[in-house]
């Protein structure tokens, strides 16, 4: 049962994704028509929301938005009950960013702490980037992210929607910054008219409208005045304007997160001595997914696994792999680093064979990571020091370790079989002798079993990729005619 536990802990990094959606949304954003300026008149006082999940309230949201002399200071805080492994996690947020009269920003601070994990980011706008530095106690992270112009900002009250969609059908496109996951992103909002929906037991007639990107819909109503009512994200969760004491009143971290969004198997499962499986895929459309590659072959949503035999040994030439990112360091995958690289050298000693060295590494991080939930931002430095993490963290120092040793190494994300469902999960690939081969370091697996399937191929930013399958994906497994 401690295996099977281990393999429940892979969907944490698409949670933050959606923790930020609830938290932060649309947070910086270009395509503001000036008139939002006109909520500053109404926004000095406090606004809560209650954070709900499968009709529970798990936390709340905090919004001042206070004018001061030329700028305004914005101050959102957060704080969320998660159930874990039937264990609750508290969640805390905090954001305070400086903006001038128009609503632009100039800075900001970034507070987040869960149980296993804790960071802090500050930034400056420059121009149409948003500079920013990451420190995780254990690793400071300088990056920047470039937007399409300014950034400005966009708060719960979002009369401009109003303004500038009249019509069902109209769509207006908002590139933002999230402060949690400290990446941009593009979404296209659509209106869709006026609807009567249940709020707090009432019937409230409100603006309906949508907003979609990477896939994922988000569903948001505003009242007459502009302000957001009620928020709808994947997987459950939703947002509620409601008065202090009743967004407050966080009692219970709701059901358990991890199984709320297995998919259910359909199909026999095939046993031991199998070498291929086929999967039939139910998916939303128009998802950009890597389903083709590898041991993995792909036609009308139909996908094929192939069972690899991993060499004992293999040449130390990798350019034929045509992936360059897969031998670069990244934010999250910090190859170059000093101690990344000294532990690399100390975990293979005198080994020269990539082959053997992946089986060294794929031990070491097995057999030193303690297996715990990490609610975070799954950096390889931070992980390396703090000896713990998800199928996320195990990912991202195995891949930053086998990177230093310039072993072309990617992380996987899809969903793997436990205890009858198929679970989120990374793992990673690595290639050797021109051919990519997959690896499980949480569940210590090489060659990882048949039943990964992945979706998403490259860094930590894949993760993006299950976001849209919260809820939406269904995996019949297809019995092999005789």
């Amino acid at each position: 049962m401690i295996k099977i536990r281990y393999m429940k802990i892979g969907v944490f990094a698409v949670w933050f994704i959606l923790l930020g959606l609830l938290f932060g949304r649309n947070m910086f954003i270009k395509e503001i028509n000036r008139h939002e300026v006109k909520a500053l008149q109404k926004a000095k006082q406090e606004r809560y929301y209650g954070v709900w999940f499968q009709r529970r309230r798990i936390g709340y949201v905090a919004e001042t938005l206070k004018p001061q002399g030329s700028t305004v200071i914005l101050s959102q805080k957060a704080h969320i009950l998660l159930n874990v492994l039937e264990t609750t996690q508290p969640i805390d947020m905090e954001v305070t960013a400086r903006l001038d009269r128009q609503l632009t920003l100039k800075d900001f601070n970034f507070h987040f702490t869960s149980p296993f994990y804790s960071m802090t980011a500050e930034g400056y706008v420059e121009g149409n980037d948003v500079h920013f530095t990451l420190d995780t106690g254990q690793s400071i992270i300088n990056d920047k992210v470039t937007l399409t112009g300014p950034p400005l900002l966009s708060v719960n009250d979002r009369s401009y929607l109003l303004d500038q969609l009249k019509k069902p059908g109209q769509k207006i496109k908002i590139p933002s910054f999230d402060p949690l996951s400290l990446t941009g992103r593009e979404s296209i909002v659509t209106y869709h008219g006026e609807e009567k929906i249940l709020v707090r037991r009432r019937v409230k007639l409100l603006h309906h409208f949508s907003e979609i990107f990477s896939g994922m819909r988000i569903n948001f109503w505003l009242d007459s005045s502009g302000r957001i009512v009620k928020e709808e994200s994947p997987a459950g969760f939703k947002f509620i304007s409601e008065p202090e004491f009743r967004a407050k009143d966080v009692i219970s971290s709701g059901n358990e997160l991890l199984s709320a969004v297995a998919v259910p198997i359909s199909g026999e499962i095939p046993g031991k001595d199998a070498t291929e499986v086929t999967y039939r895929l139910t998916l939303p459309p128009d998802l950009d997914l890597d389903l083709e590659g590898g041991r993995q072959t792909s036609s009308n949503n139909h996908v094929k696994v192939m069972q690899e035999l991993v060499p004992a040994s293999a040449s130390q030439d990798s350019s034929l792999c045509n992936k360059p990112e897969s031998l670069q360091p990244s934010r999250y995958v910090q190859s170059d680093h000093s101690d990344i690289k000294n532990t690399a050298q100390q975990i293979i000693g005198q080994e020269t064979d990539p082959a053997v060295q992946v089986r060294l590494l794929a031990d070491w991080v097995y057999g030193t990571l303690e297996k715990r939930p990490v609610l975070g931002l799954p950096d390889a430095l931070t992980t390396l020091h703090n000896k713990k993490g998800d199928c996320n963290e195990h990912a991202s120092l195995f891949a930053a370790l086998a990177r230093s040793l310039n072993i072309p190494t990617l992380i996987a994300t899809g969903v793997t079989l436990q205890n009858n469902a198929f679970y989120y999960h990374a793992w990673n690939e690595v290639c050797l002798d021109d051919a990519w081969y997959t690896l499980d370091t949480t569940t210590n697996q090489l060659p990882a079993d048949l039943f990964h399937i992945r979706f998403g191929r490259g860094d930590m930013d894949q993760q993006l990729k299950i976001g849209p399958l919260l809820g939406n994906l269904k995996i019949d497994i297809l019995t092999e005619e005789k």
